[in-house]
C-alpha cells in the first residue's frame, strides 16, 4: 500500500507479510482460472463490471424514483439510494486513507478519477453485495429466484474484479464483507416513510 506521487510510505513487516501473500495468492488465482476456463473472455468480466459500476446504478435508480411514484416503495426507493449514497463514499475514503495500488493500471476502465484508482477495497465487490444483500434482506416478498439470480451475479462481480486484474483477493473480499456491514447499517438505520418521502421530493419537485 503505497503513494502514487509522494514518498513509499513504510509497511509494517506483519502487513508486509499479509500482502505479499495475497499479491501471490492473486497470481494462482488468475492462472488456475486462465487454465480451468480459457473459454471465459475478458469481455464477459467487462460486462459484469459495468453492471456494477456506481454510475449506472445511480442513475437508473434515481430514474426509477421519478417514473414510478408509489408510496408503498418510497421507504425501499429512498433507503436503497442512501446505501448506494454510503458506498460511495465510505469505499473512496478508505481508498483515499490507504492508496493501495491495483495489480495492474488499465486504460479501458470506465470514469476511473480520484481515489477509484486505488485498490482496497473493491468498490464493485461492496456495492454488489450490499445490492444483493439489501433486496434478500429487506425484500423479502421477491421471489427466491431473484434472490438466487442476485447472489450469483454479486459472485461472479467478485470473481471478475480479481480476474480483470483489477483488484486482489483481498481487495475484493474486504469490499465483499463491506457491503453486506453497510446493508445492515442501511436497515438498523431505516429511513421511515416521513422521511423517505421528504428526500423523495427532491426529485419529484
Amino acid at each position: 500500500m503505497g503513494n502514487d506521487n509522494g514518498p513509499k510510505r513504510q509497511v509494517p513487516p506483519y502487513l508486509r507479510t499479509i500482502l505479499n501473500f495475497d499479491v501471490a495468492l492473486t497470481n494462482k488465482f488468475c492462472l488456475l482460472t486462465e487454465k480451468v476456463l480459457p473459454q471465459v473472455s475478458q469481455l464477459h468480466f467487462k460486462y459484469l463490471e459495468y453492471s456494477c459500476h456506481r454510475v449506472p446504478w445511480f442513475v437508473l435508480w434515481v430514474a426509477f424514483i421519478i417514473l414510478w411514484d408509489n408510496a408503498s416503495l418510497y421507504q425501499i426507493q429512498a433507503n436503497f439510494l442512501y446505501g448506494l449514497l454510503l458506498d460511495i463514499i465510505v469505499v473512496a475514503v478508505i481508498k483515499a486513507i490507504v492508496r493501495r495500488r491495483r495489480p495492474q493500471t488499465s486504460d479501458d476502465m470506465l470514469l476511473v478519477f480520484g481515489s477509484a484508482k486505488y485498490s482496497f477495497p473493491s468498490g464493485q465487490a461492496s456495492r454488489a453485495l450490499f445490492i444483493a444483500h439489501f433486496f434478500a434482506n429487506v425484500a423479502t416478498d421477491l421471489h427466491f429466484l431473484l434472490d438466487l439470480t442476485l447472489l450469483a451475479w454479486s459472485v461472479s462481480v467478485c470473481v471478475s474484479r480479481v480476474l480483470l486484474k483489477r483488484h486482489h483477493v483481498l481487495d475484493v473480499i474486504i469490499g465483499a464483507l463491506l457491503g453486506v456491514f453497510e446493508s445492515y447499517l442501511v436497515s438498523y438505520f431505516w429511513l421511515n416513510q416521513e422521511s423517505s418521502l421528504w428526500i423523495l421530493s427532491v426529485f419529484s419537485s
